[in-house]
């Protein structure tokens, strides 16, 4: 009696790209106002995270808000350019 086995062909998941949420600084909204928005947007930062990206993105013209799959990425950068923010996304190297 011969046991025959029946080989899966093997399935590699891919991983989702990932994409990089960017804060533009801007001269038109308050400071007070970016980190509230970006607390009630990415719900996952908390208030100093939100504040240190409020100061780079103050200081050096763009910081990093968030990097997520492709379509919270997207939505995040809609929400935050719905409220006044100037953001915008890019793929993570």
């Amino acid at each position: 009696m011969s046991v025959e086995t029946i080989q899966k062909p093997s399935t590699t998941r891919k991983i989702a790209p990932r994409y990089r949420v960017l804060l533009h600084n801007d001269d038109y909204n308050s400071m007070e106002y970016v980190v509230q928005t970006l607390i009630t947007t990415v719900t996952s930062l908390s208030q100093p995270q939100a504040v240190s990206i409020m100061m780079e993105a103050h200081s050096n013209g763009t910081a990093l808000v968030i990097t997520c799959a492709q379509e919270h990425a997207e939505f995040y950068c809609e929400s935050l350019k719905e409220k006044g923010l100037s953001s915008s996304i890019e793929p993570d190297q």
